[in-house]
């Protein structure tokens, strides 16, 4: 850490340097040279296991590993990101001269693993809401420095949307939120602080008021509608655990003395504290989640890194398959096959439909050759997928 800086992050700089790794890489990397030893290598990334026995997850991470070996002499096989995998599925491959590469596995590992999980976590939580709205909600119980990484891969997990500015910058959307409770405890009345919020905001600021500050969830949602009025969107409840008791009867009281008085229009958007279990517990009266802890603290992929090849002879640690591979999926069933890669499979053993190679060409000698799809195209794949498959609780 320079002594200029008041962070304790790694610049961009010393990451692309490889001073972020584990020092070990750099000490064998030392003895290798001295040795004059420097084979071709083909290296794959797979999890051996899931967290929590999730049965899949979503690729995530994989830009930022083609910007870190950006002008470097090596080339990159991987999945899209957005795409499903498994247990046991290579995600990525990189081939080159193993010097070359060596002391950035830490990093590369680090992009993935992380990325990875939140990206699965998000498309857990929106699969749970079974449609409706969910939004990134985490960047306050996570470092601010990666505030921008946790949220794009929230929204490329299938979140709907994100909170902080920043974050909403780097992939190009407009930064969602409501309002907070210290905004409500300034005014010391929830109704004044509806108003003043109504009056101030531009129009196309949507009106989602947080009920839950000083009183009964149902009469907070009624303030809030005498208050704004046929402009209010959606109230907020963000009730603490200590005040829940039965929780989805607060809501559906909430949903019937909004629908008595004709508000029938205004949503019912829950926080705090939520995960993919209790969006699905929620979903008969809620319309829209904010979630944050559960994405931005999400488990982390387990995925390894280890030689596959090694001057194109197939050989591998103990517990490692060797040998260069590829990756099909079934278009019609989501059924996976790991075969060599020199071997080609064409159709599904079970349906007898085709196959579509997932491991794709994204870096030749350190030069992209694929053009990265925008965080929207990403989500849009994700979403695609998500369709296919059941979420285990």
């Amino acid at each position: 850490m320079s002594s200029d800086q008041k962070f304790f992050i790694a610049p961009e700089s010393d990451i692309k340097k490889g001073l972020v790794s584990d020092v070990y890489f750099s000490r064998i990397s030392e003895v290798l040279k001295a040795s004059g030893i420097n084979p071709f290598t083909k290296g794959e990334v797979r999890a051996g296991s899931l967290p929590n026995n999730w049965r899949w997850a979503v690729f995530a991470g994989l830009e930022e590993v083609l910007r870190l070996f950006e002008n470097f002499p090596v080339d990159i096989y991987a999945l899209e990101e957005g795409e499903i995998f498994y247990s046991e599925t290579p995600v990525l491959r990189i081939e080159g001269k193993y010097l070359s590469y060596a002391v950035y596995e830490t990093a590369l590992l680090g992009f993935l693993c992380q990325a990875s999980g939140i990206a699965t976590m998000a498309a857990r939580c929106k699969k749970a809401a079974a449609g409706r709205p969910v939004y990134s909600f985490g960047a306050r119980r996570m470092h601010p420095a990666i505030a921008p990484m946790i949220e794009r891969n929230a929204f490329i997990g299938g979140c709907d949307g994100v909170a902080a500015i920043e974050s909403a910058q780097f992939i190009n959307e407009e930064p969602v939120g409501t309002m907070s409770h210290s905004f409500i405890l300034c005014f010391q009345n929830e109704e004044k602080a509806f108003k003043a919020f109504h009056k101030v905001m531009p129009p196309n600021i949507k009106r989602i008021a947080l009920i839950d500050t000083f009183q009964d969830e149902k009469f907070g949602a009624l303030t809030a509608a005498e208050a704004i009025g046929s402009d209010l969107f959606a109230v907020r409840l963000d009730t603490p655990s200590s005040r829940r008791g039965n929780f989805l009867k607060i809501l559906e009281e909430v949903r019937w003395e909004l629908n008595l008085r004709g508000y029938t229009k205004v949503k019912i958007f829950i926080s705090g504290g939520l995960n993919e279990k209790l969006i699905t517990e929620l979903n008969k009266y809620a319309d829209a989640y904010g979630v944050g802890t559960a994405i931005s603290n999400a488990p982390v992929i387990d995925f390894s890194f280890d030689l596959v090849e090694v001057d194109n002879k197939p050989i591998a640690k103990r517990g490692k398959t060797s040998g260069a591979k590829q990756v099909y999926r079934c278009l019609s069933c989501f059924r996976e096959y790991v075969v060599p890669w020199d071997v080609k499979k064409n159709v599904c053993d079970y349906d007898n439909k085709k196959l579509e190679p997932l491991l794709k060409l994204w870096m030749k000698k350190g030069r992209l050759v694929k053009k990265l799809p925008s965080p929207r195209e990403i989500r849009e794949r994700t979403l695609k997928n998500l369709d296919k498959l059941q979420i285990d609780l």
